[in-house]
């Protein structure tokens, strides 16, 4: 049986930009003989954040969240994983909270507050974390190397792929006001010509996991 990987989808929409591209790292490490399992935060049972309850810091239940809810069979999936590919759209200048969530509940079971050993994850696997905005790529870079180093530290070495500048609407004239922000135009002609591109380096990434 191939390596596991498991997919989390931590945006709203499963076939539009974040799907799109998840899915194709998903296919890229499929194309290498991984076995995917895929998980939609959006159409989960309902969860929290870290409610810091601290359960995870008894010996008993070390790197475990003890917290039972619509997490906790993304958070055992990914503790079995052996590589994880994760995506989410940016709001307002951070990621979802969705997405926010999940990394409480998967990075704070790990931490021990213990500066000889401040992680207790002994099995790290590979991450890869994809980002979609509206905005322009390199707009993000700080709050990014933030999540790639606290994941590459308590989860495993991480990846970050940004595909910014998308289209957020196939039909722009359809909304009540006018977003003048945006040329649509332009939005769609990327969408057509530049997203496609992403989706191919994706896939590659999604196959590269299996290869590390």
């Amino acid at each position: 049986m191939g390596k596991k990987i498991v997919v989390v989808n931590a945006g709203p929409r499963t076939a539009w930009n974040t799907g799109s591209l998840i899915r194709e790292a998903a296919r890229g490490a499929e194309s290498e003989g991984a076995v995917i399992e895929r998980f939609d935060l959006f159409r989960l049972e309902k969860y929290a954040g870290c409610i810091s309850c601290f359960g995870c810091k008894k010996e008993k239940f070390k790197g475990h969240c003890v917290c039972r809810d619509g997490l906790t069979p993304v958070l055992d999936a990914i503790r079995e994983a052996d590589g994880l590919i994760i995506g989410s759209p940016n709001y307002l200048s951070e990621l979802t909270a969705s997405f926010r969530a999940l990394y409480e509940r998967l990075i704070f079971q790990y931490l021990t507050y213990n500066r000889e050993t401040p992680c207790c994850n002994e099995r790290l696997i590979p991450v890869l974390l994809i980002m979609t905005s509206n905005a322009p790529d390199q707009m993000y870079k700080e709050l990014l190397e933030g999540y790639c180093r606290t994941l590459s530290a308590f989860v495993g070495p991480t990846t970050v792929f940004v595909s910014g500048d998308t289209l957020q609407l196939k039909d722009y004239s359809k909304t009540d006001w006018e977003w003048s922000m945006f040329n649509p135009a332009a939005k769609i002609e990327r969408h057509e010509t530049v997203f496609p591109e992403h989706c191919r380096e994706a896939f590659a990434l999604g196959a590269k996991m299996l290869k590390e």
